[in-house]
């Protein structure tokens, strides 16, 4: 098989990763600290990349969080009911969960993915548990963040590396 279904052929990480870029990490991350540090003066070349590169990396994070908390966050918390899978949204965990199932699994989570019914959503979740992607997304969200603070601490921009560290521990292990 071609390891995608012709009905999720724009569904790649690649596509994910531009969405998340130009959808939640320029508008939310990005572009607000860029603007604060033109009212600044802090915004030579090399200052603004330095934060580019720091705060994309921070904002896919964030996305991979916020996809994460759709499936298994406490509504009560999230302050609502996650709808990822009934709207077929190109989420982290079914990419993470096409590159991990069999040809067979795959079959069914394409017959379930993006139905409403509570009984195709649930079919759905049973193969994110079947593959672990609860485990898979602890490690990811460590892993990046090991790494991200490596590129804070790293940084070499002359700019103030706490407000990177601020905001990254600010959605670090986040529950909504």
């Amino acid at each position: 098989s071609s390891g995608i279904n012709a009905e999720y052929g724009e569904y790649s990480m690649e596509r994910y990763d531009s969405i998340v870029i130009y959808k939640t990490a320029y508008y939310s991350f990005y572009l607000p600290v860029a603007l604060a540090m033109h009212l600044a003066g802090r915004d030579s070349e090399l200052e603004l990349e330095s934060a580019r590169r720091i705060l994309i990396r921070i904002g896919h994070y964030f996305q991979v969080q916020d996809d994460y908390l759709d499936c298994y966050g406490d509504p009560s918390v999230i302050g609502k009911v996650g709808t990822d899978i009934q709207e077929r949204k190109c989420s982290w965990l079914f990419l993470t969960a096409l590159k991990l199932v069999t040809d067979e699994d795959k079959e069914i989570l394409f017959q379930n993915y993006g139905k409403e019914d509570e009984d195709s959503v649930s079919t759905v979740k049973d193969l994110y548990s079947k593959y672990e992607l609860r485990q898979k997304y602890l490690e990811y969200s460590a892993t990046t963040y090991e790494s991200i603070c490596q590129d804070i601490e790293n940084n070499k921009s002359g700019l103030p590396t706490q407000i990177f560290q601020d905001f990254l521990d600010k959605i670090h292990k986040r529950s909504k």
